[in-house]
């Protein structure tokens, strides 16, 4: 793989031990790993410094590590907007949906994952998990795989699972749900085929039930035995989304969300949640204490009415916090940058305090929190030994007009919704504001024309 070079960056955000906000930075990468960090005229001005490509920035541009998506569910950019989904909160949406999604072809799962990837990378996203639970008409977590490969992104897929149907008690029909045996049995193949636990993998895999209301406390339990039989493997669910989510969990279970995972092994620093809307005090207290995660989607969780989750209280306690788009049919988009802006505005909010939530602490959450939540050290800062996955943004647009007296808190101030550069393993995935990976003209037109197929085979 050849070096970088990237020189005359505006300000350089590194999140490195110091948070050092270099001006008029440089960075030099070799084989996809940060060799270099600096002001430009440390490394220009180095003779035995060479590099196969250089990347000046004329002093224009922002950068900083890439953005860390921690939930989503990218099938879902097929089916957003969906009339009869539009005014419902969590369980009503999800009854309208999943007779749509029980549409799903493998060709579906391929194309959603493409373009879910494309509206990422353009907003920053340099790593992303996905959580893929519905697996009709023959579809596996295989065809998202691939599909992320294509696209260069590092990537943490969720082999997500629902196995109690309606007429055990769950929310999902019976038509979508798989038996345990199967589900344990295919998790393991894929653990056993595609994750890798090496300093700067591009792939691992995450075992993912996908809530209280769609799946066994035994398949929790052995969910999370199986994972733990292998190195690096992490578990993934939803958690105390919103109240109906509590009433579930204490009228199924006997208990609240927080006391219910911790009764099926779901509480460790291998374990991270999403959403934790309504997560009560002592849940937030276990979580700091076993070092569980949280993967914060304000979006999503305002779209659908179920709350600001509290995540001042989390980070003060020390519970690693994250962001999550979440799936783009409950949030009908998929900008992570617009993520971190809604993230730090609802905290003040929640907290009535406009100092309750500062923009770098949001940037942090958006990049160091999710690469902690993940389990990696080897993403979410811009330093010697780190990951070449890194971010550039013209500060010379009209939205940062009379803003750079502080650039870095400019773009969660303003409204900053596309990059110019991004670069993942060292690669460039998008070049002055355009997409490398694919055509994406060709890939919204293919999306548009899959989403009508599913729409029409459940009205058929």
């Amino acid at each position: 793989m050849p070096s970088l070079l990237v020189k005359n960056i505006h300000t350089l955000v590194t999140h490195d031990a110091e948070r050092r906000e270099i001006r008029n930075g440089a960075l030099l990468a070799q084989d996809g790993v940060i060799e270099q960090v600096g002001t430009t005229a440390e490394l220009v001005g180095n003779p035995m410094l060479m590099a196969d490509e250089v990347l000046d920035l004329g002093d224009r541009h922002i950068v900083l590590p890439g953005l860390v998506n921690t939930h989503h569910h990218f099938y879902q950019c097929l089916t957003r907007v969906i009339p009869g989904a539009q005014n419902g909160t969590l369980f009503d949406w999800l009854t309208t949906l999943y007779p749509i999604w029980a549409n799903l072809t493998p060709e579906a799962i391929h194309i959603s994952t493409q373009m879910a990837i494309a509206e990422l990378m353009l907003s920053g996203c340099t790593t992303a998990s996905d959580h893929l639970y519905i697996f009709p008409n023959g579809c596996t977590l295989d065809d998202e795989i691939r599909a992320a490969q294509e696209m260069g992104l590092r990537f943490h897929p969720c082999r997500g699972s629902m196995s109690v149907g309606k007429s055990q008690g769950g929310l999902p029909p019976d038509s979508v749900v798989e038996s345990e045996a199967a589900i344990l049995q295919d998790s393991q193949r894929l653990i056993e085929q595609y994750h890798d636990n090496e300093r700067y993998a591009m792939l691992r895999i995450v075992l993912a039930p996908c809530s209280p209301f769609s799946v066994s406390p035994d398949l929790m339990r052995e969910s999370a035995a199986l994972a733990r039989s292998y190195a690096g493997v992490r578990l993934h669910t939803h958690l105390a989304e919103n109240k109906s989510d509590v009433d579930y969990s204490l009228n199924t279970f006997g208990m609240l969300p927080g006391d219910y995972a911790e009764s099926v092994g779901w509480l460790g620093s291998d374990v991270w949640h999403a959403h934790c809307v309504q997560l009560d005090e002592r849940a937030i207290a276990q979580f700091a204490e076993t070092g569980t995660g949280v993967s914060h989607c304000p979006s999503s969780n305002t779209r659908l009415a179920s709350g600001i989750a509290p995540i001042r209280a989390m980070l003060d306690q020390g519970v690693p916090v994250s962001l999550g788009v979440d799936g783009s049919a409950s949030n009908d988009t998929g900008n992570l940058l617009q993520e971190a802006r809604l993230a730090f505005l609802l905290a003040r909010v929640r907290g009535n305090l406009a100092a309750d939530m500062t923009a770098r602490e949001i940037l942090e959450v958006a990049t160091l929190g999710g690469a902690r939540v993940l389990g990696r050290a080897d993403i979410g800062a811009i330093a010697p030994g780190m990951a070449a996955d890194f971010i550039a943004i013209n500060l010379d647009r009209p939205q940062f007009a009379g803003a750079l007296h502080d650039p870095v808190s400019a773009l969660v101030f303003c409204q900053c919704d596309r990059v110019d550069y991004s670069f993942i393993n060292g690669k460039k995935v998008v070049d002055r504001g355009r997409l490398v990976p694919v055509d994406l003209e060709t890939l919204a037109e293919k999306t548009n024309q899959i989403a009508c197929q599913l729409t029409d085979a459940s009205l058929g």
